[in-house]
């Protein structure tokens, strides 16, 4: 499955740069390891041009409030607007 979800500015950079490796969200999507994820960047206006797509490595529940998960990802591209570039394979 593939998601779209809305991302701050300064926490799509830490994912682009590598120091942010997870997402904690409400699972009222089922998010399942192995989906893919398409962070897309909001200023709080609207959406930038900029994307990034990854793939869910583990999900854990473990001491976060109801019905929110923390999840790993793994970068896999990176974009703007329709361009993307593979980053990881």
């Amino acid at each position: 499955m593939i998601h779209q979800l809305k991302v701050l500015p300064d926490y799509y950079q830490a994912v682009i740069d590598r120091r942010k490796t997870f997402e904690i969200r409400k699972n009222d999507r089922d998010f399942q390891v192995g989906d893919l994820v398409i962070l897309k960047e909001f200023d709080g206006a609207e959406f930038t041009k900029r994307n990034a797509k990854a793939q869910i490595t583990y999900i854990c529940d473990y001491a976060q409030s109801e019905d929110y998960v923390v999840f790993s990802i793994k970068l896999i591209e990176i974009g703007s607007g329709r361009e993307c570039q593979n980053v990881l394979t």
